[in-house]
C-alpha cells in the first residue's frame, strides 16, 4: 500500500528582541503561527488517516486467518470421514488400522495447530501446560476409540520452548503416545526435564513389560517411527530408546535444545 508522502512544517525564524516592533510586524508573525497551525492540524490528519488504514489492514488479515482456519478445519473433518469410511469398508485388517491411525493423526494436527493458534504472536510455548492440553485432547480421543481406559499424565518442570521448536516437539510427543497406546497397555508418563546449558529431556514411557535387551531403535520401520526419526532431525535433538522405570516398559527419550 503506498503513502502519499508525509506534510512538512516550515521552521519560524524567531524575531529578534531589538527589533523594532510594529502592528505590521505583529500581523506578519501572528499569519505565521497561523500557517504553523494550519501545517500540524495537516500533519495530525494524515497521520490519523494512516493508523485508520493500519486498523483496516489488521482487522482484514484477522479475518482471513480466521476464515483460512475456518476451512482448515472444515477440509480436516473431510479428510478424517472420508479416512474413518475407507477404514470401516476395508476388508484387510491391516489396511483398515492404518487407514484408523492415519485418521486420529490428523485430528491431533488439527487439535495441535488449534492450541498453538492460540498463543497468538507468542515466541515461546509452556510446554508442559501444552503437553497437558495434549493429553487431554488424547485421554479424550482414547475413551472413544479402541484403547479406552489408559491413563496419560504429565511430569516434570515447566520449560518456554521456542515455537519453531515446540511444533515438531509437539508432532514427536503426538507419535510417541500413539506407539505407546499401540503396542503397550500400561500408564503413559510423559516427564518433561530442563538441564540449564545442556539439552532438555523430553521422556515418554509406559508400564509394560520392558523391551528386549538387544532392542534396536533402528528396526523401527513404520511411519511412526520414520515421522519422529524426521521430526527429531529437523530440530536438532537426539532420539534415545531404553527401559521405563524399575527395568519395566519402553521409554523413548528426545534430548532438545
Amino acid at each position: 500500500m503506498q503513502h502519499a508522502p508525509s506534510p512538512t512544517i516550515a521552521l519560524i525564524a524567531p524575531i529578534k528582541c531589538s527589533e523594532h516592533r510594529t502592528v505590521a510586524s505583529y500581523q506578519r508573525e501572528l499569519e505565521r503561527y497561523r500557517q504553523t497551525e494550519l501545517q500540524l492540524r495537516e500533519i495530525i490528519t494524515f497521520h490519523e488517516s494512516l493508523l485508520r488504514q493500519k486498523d483496516d489492514a489488521i482487522q482484514t488479515q484477522a479475518l482471513l486467518s480466521s476464515e483460512s482456519d475456518h476451512r482448515l478445519l472444515n477440509d480436516q473433518q473431510m479428510i478424517v470421514s472420508l479416512l474413518s469410511l475407507q477404514s470401516q469398508a476395508t476388508a484387510n485388517k491391516r489396511e483398515a488400522s492404518q487407514l484408523a491411525a492415519a485418521a486420529d493423526r490428523i485430528v491431533m494436527i488439527g487439535q495441535m495447530h488449534r492450541r498453538l493458534r492460540m498463543l497468538g504472536t507468542a515466541q515461546t510455548v509452556a510446554f508442559k501446560q501444552f503437553l497437558e492440553d495434549l493429553c487431554r485432547d488424547f485421554s479424550t480421543m482414547l475413551s472413544l476409540g479402541a484403547h479406552g481406559g489408559r491413563d496419560v499424565i504429565v511430569e516434570g518442570v515447566e520449560i518456554g520452548v521456542p515455537i519453531g521448536t515446540a511444533r515438531p516437539l509437539g508432532f514427536i510427543a503426538n507419535e510417541l503416545i500413539t506407539n505407546a497406546c499401540k503396542y503397550g497397555k500400561g500408564q503413559i508418563t510423559i516427564r518433561l526435564e530442563a538441564n540449564p546449558g545442556e539439552r532438555h529431556a523430553l521422556s515418554i514411557s509406559n508400564d509394560d513389560p520392558p523391551l528386549p535387551e538387544q532392542f534396536d531403535q533402528a528396526v523401527g520401520k513404520g511411519m511412526g517411527m520414520r515421522i519422529i526419526h524426521s521430526f527429531v532431525e529437523r530440530i536438532g535433538g537426539e532420539l534415545r530408546i531404553d527401559r521405563g522405570d524399575k527395568n519395566q516398559g519402553a521409554r523413548f527419550t528426545v534430548l532438545f535444545s
